[in-house]
């Protein structure tokens, strides 16, 4: 695999960017990647080495790179201007599109990030209530603000206290060390922990954070009725029940999680899919709860819903609305799901298949993972070195385990079987390498 102009480009880069990106997670020492370009379910880097792409952004792209009717609503938009500091027809379009999709979602607002929504929704929660803490699931990322810095996918599993105790481990430095006293960590699908952690806290307590499947540790899914189970306790205690959806909105299905689960949060947090790459975010929910925006809660943005975005946004709804894009992207995660699993099978690897289809993953394991504690199962070792063997084989899944694999309405039955194929070279030549 060439890397020669990767390598020029990036020590440029690490020149002017603070390790030659713009975000932590992209850093990958003298290997980290430089991209050229990207169309449907590949990318090229500078050194034209093609990729199947399974990390797609990280997720926000569902209907390929630089899919045309997307690109094309967006040039046009941005003939007209962007940003206005007032409303536009395209932002009304965009918020009746998804209020009309997503049911118990009554009214919104727009932001351009995961980050920033999940900020404010918090905030929206805790003017309604008049609480001030949160409840929030060990290894669920919430973006990068202070509050949500804590017990996120990152975090090592030995500063999380005691299970029955846990700790709010600190994810990252620069975070005050008083905001840890309104972050409650508690361990994913637990029944009996967090209804005992509700019944300690529950006058303190505005809002439960949840990634309804676990966007940054493999999509692990909910146990059958947690989520319920979750439902009943915001409702008995007076919570605002959350439903962080950054990644899971506009993926696992129209209306996504909601639809998926059969759960309604109170509020819930969209970003990725919802742009298909362009940067676009919204939180939104019970008029009841959003309307503490118009009665002193602040919430603003010079970039809320700018043009780019709110073409963005349009367009994606509209494909989403007239074809069963996400019924077929299901499908074909599904059949990468069983044909990795059938493949580590025959390679007498322990593994636990994990996520729903559009975000798979999978762990090697010989143990049931259920929670983000559980990854001491997981041996992350032996799954890197499969994921480097895909990669010099031009497939490209995220390296870590705990990312899932994101697939997009370009990864047509060709690209799943190519897939495969090549992941049964990965797995024979990593195992040679891994135990010798």
């Amino acid at each position: 695999m060439k890397r020669d102009t990767a390598h020029q480009l990036y020590e440029r880069a690490r020149k002017v960017l603070v390790q030659g990106v713009s975000s932590n997670l992209r850093y990958d020492g003298d290997n980290t990647p430089v991209i050229a370009r990207g169309k449907g379910c590949k990318v090229w880097d500078v050194d034209g080495n093609e990729f199947v792409d399974y990390r797609l952004g990280w997720g926000p792209i569902i209907l390929g790179h630089a899919d045309d009717r997307v690109d094309n609503a967006v040039a046009q938009a941005i003939r007209n201007g962007i940003t206005f500091a007032a409303t536009t027809d395209l932002e009304v379009s965009a918020a009746e599109k998804i209020v009309n999709m997503v049911p118990g979602l009554e009214v919104l607002r727009f932001s351009n990030t995961g980050t920033e929504v999940t900020m404010h929704a918090l905030r929206v929660a805790r003017g309604y209530t008049g609480r001030e803490c949160y409840i929030k699931f060990e290894g669920q990322y919430h973006g990068m603000h202070d509050y949500s810095m804590f017990s996120s996918a990152g975090a090592p599993l030995e500063a999380l206290g005691g299970r029955r105790n846990p700790i709010p481990a600190q994810s990252s430095s620069g975070v005050p060390e008083g905001i840890r006293n309104y972050v409650i960590t508690v361990p994913f699908n637990d029944f009996e922990l967090v209804e005992r952690t509700v019944d300690d806290h529950y006058g303190d307590i505005a809002a439960m954070f949840i990634e309804p499947c676990l966007g940054n540790f493999a999509g692990l899914e909910p146990k059958e009725g947690y989520l319920e189970h979750l439902r009943k306790l915001c409702d008995e205690y007076g919570i605002v029940m959350v439903f962080d959806e950054v990644k899971t909105g506009f993926r696992l299905a129209n209306a996504g999680a909601r639809e998926t689960y059969g759960v309604i949060p109170d509020l819930s947090t969209y970003a990725k899919a919802l742009g298909n790459g362009y940067p676009v975010a919204a939180f939104g929910g019970k008029r009841e709860i959003m309307e503490v925006l118009a009665t002193g809660v602040s919430h603003g943005g010079t970039y809320n819903g700018n043009g780019v975005a709110m073409a963005a946004a349009n367009a994606v709804l509209d494909i989403l609305a007239s074809e069963p894009v996400l019924e077929q992207v299901a499908q074909r995660g599904q059949r990468l799901q069983q044909g990795i699993h059938e493949i580590l099978t025959e390679a007498n690897i322990p593994h636990q298949i994990t996520g729903h289809p559009c975000m798979p993953g999978f762990l090697i394991t010989e143990q049931e993972v259920k929670e983000f504690r559980d990854l001491v199962y997981h041996d992350g070792e032996f799954y890197e070195e499969i994921m480097r063997q895909l990669y010099e084989r031009g497939i490209w899944p995220e390296i870590d385990a705990q990312e899932p694999w994101f697939l997009c309405a370009a990864h047509n039955d060709q690209i799943i079987d190519e897939t495969l194929n090549r992941f049964v070279d990965a797995v024979k030549i990593a195992k040679e390498v891994y135990y010798g």
